[in-house]
C-alpha cells in the first residue's frame, strides 16, 4: 500500500469563496478539514472544519455563498471554532476532484489549508492509481509532491506522521540522551543502537525532525510571536 504526501494549489478561478478568503485575508491563521461526506447522486456534500481565526470576519465571509445550504459555526474559544457545512458541489470543485474519482484511493484526514489556501494532504492506496491521479489532475492545478512511499505510519498522534524507522531512530536518540543539553550520546551511539551506518541514522533523525517540526509549525506556527528586541 503506497502513500503520497502532496500539496494542491488551485488557480484563482477555481477557488471556493472560503479558500479565496484564506488566500486574500489575514483573518485565518490555521484551518483544516477534519471529515467530509460527498453525495454525488444529489450533488451535495458535508464537511467539518477546525479553524483558528478572527471569528467575526470569518463568520461574515461564510454568508451569502450561493452554494451553501447550511453553515454552523461553533466557537471553542475566542480564536477557534468548528465549522459544519452543507453545500452544493461546485463545478470548479468537480473539475479537479474528478482526478481522484473511481480509483482505489483514500484521503487520510485532515486536509490542511496553508496561507495560500493550498491543500496539503495524504493519499493512500494503489500505487498505479496514485500515478494515474497525478497524471489526470488538470494542468492549471499546481501539484507539488512532497513524499511518496510505502504507508507504515501510526495514526492518532503527532508521531503518526513518522515511518516506523523514523520513529525507532527518534525514540532511540531520546532514550540515549542524544537530545540532552549537553548531549549524553553521539550520532555514532544512535547508529550503533539502531544497527546502521551513521549516515543512515543521520538521515532518519533529520527526516523525523523535519516531519515533526513541519506538523507542529503548520498547526501552531501562526500563534508564535516575534521576540521583542
Amino acid at each position: 500500500m503506497k502513500y503520497l504526501d502532496f500539496r494542491l494549489r488551485l488557480p484563482d478561478e477555481m477557488l471556493h469563496p472560503m479558500q479565496e478568503f484564506i488566500r486574500t485575508d489575514e483573518a485565518v491563521r490555521y484551518e483544516e478539514m477534519l471529515a467530509w461526506r460527498v453525495r454525488p447522486d444529489e450533488g451535495i456534500e458535508y464537511a467539518l472544519y477546525y479553524v483558528e481565526a478572527d471569528l467575526e470576519p470569518y463568520r461574515a465571509a461564510t454568508r451569502d455563498i450561493e452554494t451553501t445550504i447550511d453553515c454552523r459555526i461553533s466557537p471553542i474559544d475566542d480564536v477557534s471554532a468548528h465549522v459544519w457545512v452543507c453545500e452544493e458541489t461546485r463545478p470548479e470543485t468537480r473539475a479537479w476532484r474528478d482526478a481522484f474519482a473511481d480509483r482505489q484511493l483514500i484521503v487520510v484526514p485532515p486536509i490542511r489549508f496553508d496561507e495560500e489556501a493550498a491543500m496539503e494532504m495524504t493519499l493512500v492506496g494503489d500505487g498505479g492509481d496514485i500515478n494515474e491521479t497525478l497524471d489526470t489532475v488538470p494542468d492549471v492545478v499546481d501539484v507539488t509532491v512532497k513524499e511518496i512511499g510505502t504507508y507504515d505510519r501510526r495514526g492518532g498522534t503527532l508521531a503518526g506522521t513518522l515511518t516506523d524507522r523514523q520513529l525507532a531512530a527518534a525514540s532511540t536518540a531520546v532514550r540515549l540522551g542524544y537530545y540532552e543539553v549537553p548531549r549524553a550520546a553521539t550520532l555514532a551511539d544512535v547508529a550503533e543502537a539502531l544497527g546502521c551506518a551513521e549516515s543512515t541514522a543521520s538521515v532518519l533523525l533529520r527526516r523525523a525532525e523535519r516531519d515533526l517540526l513541519s506538523r507542529v509549525l503548520d498547526r501552531y506556527g501562526g500563534r508564535a510571536e516575534s521576540p521583542s528586541a
